[in-house]
């Protein structure tokens, strides 16, 4: 009996002893727990949303999804800012704003030599602007789409009445204000900022690089032809022409007609004259010398190479000049016959005042400085 007691003794103190660790045990992850706990509730009892995993996978998504509709943003951009903003959608759009003023800076060296032109257009009056961008994908952007048709809207409001052609670059239209009537956008703002925010939106460099101001002060009127149109007054290559009549009672319908045409051929053609008469010399004359060049090759008497020099001149004022070439809808006649027809329809003398073609990205090399000199040239009777 006295062994037994003995004996269970050191069991009972072994007992306690482990009860007393584990108890220590457990204060010790208590306390461990509440102190971390109490990092994720402040004093004032707040919760604050620390990581994403705190915001459920539904909710995250529906977040950037709103965030994504309102901005046009790409979606990682999306999801960065809300993560910064800990899922606050209102302070995560305007981290999105500058972030995308920063990125659309750091874009602004890359070469943009896709996008669109877009036309506006009255009776009397049609400017049109390049947007450009650097895939035809943004190009398709209907935001990006909106911008431009809004600026080439601005253009055509802002013109002098008292000038006939006017070609003009950026700076002409950037610090002028621009009320920007849709969702994504920022309403009331210049078109300079207007521009860095559909850039941030896309993701890619935006530019405004030139436009064309178009009108006539006579009795007649501005056609234009749109070609490669995504939506009415888009497009990627444009004609402009001016046609006048000489008494100011004749019908315009007849003109309107023509001159639509007309617009067409200059898309189709690329002239780059209205007249053999304003074919600078110095080109006449590098032009003959060219072919003097390869007259010579043949081996046949001067008299017979100088007939081949002018037959072949002909040609290339046919190639060039506007009223010399073949009308691209009926090449059995010229544009100066077209003219002579419709003079005879109308009964009054018509002429072609101005003319232009533009196309998006030409001239645009790979240094992207040489995209903000407008090529379009008018040419004038």
């Amino acid at each position: 009996m006295a062994w037994g007691q003995v004996a269970r003794r050191p069991i009972a103190s072994f007992l306690s002893r482990a009860q007393q660790q584990a108890a220590q045990v457990y204060t010790c992850s208590a306390t461990s727990q509440t102190h971390l706990l109490s990092n994720h509730f402040p004093q004032n009892g707040m919760l604050h949303r620390r990581f994403s995993s705190e915001v459920p996978a539904s909710e995250q998504m529906s977040l950037i999804k709103q965030l994504r509709e309102r901005t046009s943003a790409p979606i990682k951009d999306v999801k960065a800012s809300l993560v910064s903003c800990n899922w606050d959608i209102e302070e995560a759009q305007k981290d999105l704003r500058k972030r995308g003023v920063i990125l659309a800076a750091k874009k602004s060296s890359r070469t943009a030599a896709e996008g669109l032109l877009a036309m506006a257009q009255d009776e009397k009056r049609a400017a049109v602007v390049e947007l450009n961008c650097e895939t035809d994908f943004v190009a398709r952007n209907e935001v990006f789409q909106y911008l431009a048709s809004s600026l080439a809207k601005m253009a055509l409001a802002v013109q002098d009445p008292g000038k006939l052609v006017f070609p003009f670059a950026p700076a002409y239209l950037e610090n002028m204000s621009i009320n920007l009537d849709h969702p994504k956008l920022s309403g009331e703002t210049t078109v300079r900022d207007a521009v860095t925010e559909v850039a941030a939106m896309v993701g890619e460099n935006v530019k405004l690089r030139r436009g064309f101001m178009f009108s006539t002060t006579g009795h007649g009127v501005v056609s234009s032809y749109l070609h490669n149109c995504p939506q009415p007054g888009l497009g990627r290559m444009a004609g402009l022409v001016t046609l006048v009549a000489e008494d100011s009672t004749v019908p315009l319908d007849a003109l309107k007609r023509v001159g639509s045409s007309i617009a067409m051929h200059i898309v189709a053609q690329k002239p780059l004259f209205l007249s053999k008469e304003l074919v600078s010399a110095a080109a006449i004359e590098s032009e003959r010398d060219v072919l003097r060049t390869q007259a010579e090759k043949s081996g046949k008497p001067p008299m017979a190479m100088e007939k081949m020099v002018e037959g072949r001149l002909r040609k290339y004022f046919e190639e060039v000049v506007l009223l010399e070439q073949k009308y691209v809808v009926n090449d059995s006649t010229n544009i100066k016959t077209l003219l002579n027809d419709l003079s005879k329809e109308v009964g009054s003398e018509v002429t072609i005042g101005n003319f232009v073609r533009m196309e998006v990205g030409e001239g645009i090399e790979s240094r992207p400085e040489e995209a903000d000199v407008p090529e379009a040239k008018a040419r004038a009777a």
